[in-house]
């Protein structure tokens, strides 16, 4: 025997023992990266925990000394665990064992919040005012942020790359300025921890942040639901017209293989549906669910208290559509978390120069904004004294902040006597030549915002057209009246995108835009 030949035999008898030895390739036990190292975790609410294993691993999770929950990962390599609510406090640790541990240090337990919106949520703090000032207070060990990356895809994934950061004054300049604000007060008033999922993406519209149950709340809305069911291989929709494609396509084949034995001209070949085709995904995606897909979902059921939102300058042409889609967005979120009407609360733009469009197109929007205030369990902050007439992006995002807290701290967390929004619309009343405006959120009182008189008021009789009115307080109404007007039927308020009033109540928060009453027709 060569020795060739004698070296060949003893490295497969060794390669065989290697072999029959080895254990068999395990398939490790992984989180999601929405849970990591210095997360914080909702508190006073049963917290789902969820990941993959091989299929049948026992899987345990363990929080802090509290004892393991276990189960087993299914088939598909998924698994999930319900663990028991647990009330402020941390740092704990977090523990999953399965073919391998996994150690999540420094977790607190406090109050979630979901962020959401474009570039005003997007927006960070090294870009916000005195930011210097604001980086170098930043001492809030016990408020932690995690940016999900801006990544739009054409169906659901299950995980982002994600790292959760604990505020200092090195790290929170890269934080979401309103997020920070906003978490900021909460935890200022709360005394507990705060824990922010920053997920937006500055020039987008609501659509892409919408799941398409969303889109089933209103039938103006069914051409963008059919649009996303057309896109989803395992929506019926899908199949239909995939199948009626299939058809054509076997019968022209048919045509096609005759043709050619007989020797005769053939039209082409049926086109394939450009509607089945998936969303394209580019710098700024407009296409629906492309951001929820990419940026929601994979969040999904992690447990938080409720959202924020601060979008709406690339819809501001819609109109009252957008209540709609505010409620196929906000619907759509509270069925796919599957953990109730949680708290919504949203900015209302501010006022700004948008080029040479008619000036009330951003007017009708506020007014579809508040609208949405009739879906259940929403709030929303006005900042029409803290915008900036030149620049879509106000730097005061600390009040921004400060004013979706104030809706927080009311109607979430109970603060009693707390007044969180400003002056909005009830009721009007026409004597002779003038009419009385009742307003609810009149706090301790209304009043001027620089001691002037009230601005921005306009009202429209027979024969005339909306003209500048002189508003007077008196009491927790407005008296309006105008000498041009003998006959007024109609009043509006700010009804402008360069509007910034001086109503306001007493507490700072300034009054919402409205029109109400009659407009006579012309004839």
């Amino acid at each position: 025997m060569t020795s060739r030949r004698f070296g060949w035999m003893v490295a497969a008898v060794f390669g065989w023992m290697f072999l029959l030895s080895a254990e068999p390739v395990r398939a490790d036990v992984r989180l999601p990266q929405i849970f990591g190292k210095d997360m914080v975790l909702q508190r006073d609410v049963a917290l789902p925990v969820w990941g993959w294993a091989e299929p049948g691993e026992s899987v345990s999770v363990q929080l802090a000394d509290l004892p393991a929950v276990k189960t087993t990962a299914k088939a598909d390599g998924t698994w999930m665990v319900q663990l028991p609510p647990q009330p402020a406090g941390g740092p704990v640790t977090l523990k999953v064992c399965g073919n391998n541990p996994i150690e999540l240090e420094n977790v607190l337990i406090g109050e979630v919040w979901l962020c959401s919106g474009q570039s005003n949520m997007q927006w960070t703090v090294s870009g916000s005012l005195r930011a210097g000032e604001e980086a170098a207070a930043a001492n809030y060990p016990k408020i932690r942020h995690i940016t999900i990356p801006r990544v739009p895809q054409p169906s659901p994934v299950d995980d982002v790359e994600a790292t959760w950061k604990v505020c200092t004054p090195e790290t929170v300049p890269d934080f979401s300025a309103c997020a920070y604000f906003f978490g900021r007060h909460l935890h200022q008033e709360l005394n507990v921890p705060v824990g922010l999922i920053n997920s937006s993406w500055g020039g987008t519209r609501i659509e892409p942040w919408t799941p398409p149950v969303g889109f089933t709340v209103d039938k103006e809305l069914d051409e963008i639901h059919r649009q996303v069911l057309l896109k989803d291989p395992k929506s019926d929709l899908y199949k239909d017209r995939l199948n009626q494609y299939l058809t054509d396509a076997e019968a022209w084949l048919k045509t096609a293989r005759e043709a050619l034995r007989v020797e005769t001209p053939l039209v082409p070949m049926p086109a394939y549906p450009q509607e089945l085709l998936p969303f394209a995904d580019h710098q700024h995606p407009t296409q629906p669910t492309i951001l929820y897909n990419g940026m929601i979902h994979p969040l999904r059921p992690f447990a938080f208290r409720g959202a924020i939102w601060y979008q709406g300058e690339s819809n501001h042409t819609e109109g009252m559509l957008y209540t709609k889609k505010m409620d196929a967005l906000i619907s759509g979120w509270r069925q796919v978390w599957g953990q109730g009407a949680f708290p919504f609360y949203f900015i209302q733009i501010a006022p700004f120069q948008y080029g040479d469009e008619n000036p009330h197109i951003l007017a009708e929007f506020w007014e579809a904004q508040a609208a949405a205030l009739e879906i259940p369990n929403t709030g929303m902050a006005v900042i029409s004294d803290v915008g900036d007439l030149q620049d879509i992006h106000p730097k005061n995002k600390q009040e921004a902040g400060r004013r979706l807290a104030l809706l927080a701290l009311a109607n979430t967390y109970g603060q009693v006597g707390l007044v969180c929004s400003g002056p909005m619309f009830k009721s009007m009343k026409i004597e002779g030549d003038k009419i009385f405006i009742l307003f609810d959120h009149v706090g301790s009182g209304l009043a001027s915002r620089d001691q002037k008189p009230l601005t921005h008021f306009e009202l429209i009789g027979k024969g005339t057209d909306f003209v500048e009115a002189e508003a007077v307080i008196v009491g927790d109404m407005v008296l309006v009246s105008s000498l041009q007007v003998k006959q007024p039927m109609a009043v509006r308020f700010a009804w402008h995108k360069l509007a910034v009033p001086n109503l306001m109540n007493k507490e700072g928060l300034p009054a919402v835009p409205f029109r109400a009453g009659e407009v006579p027709k012309v004839n």
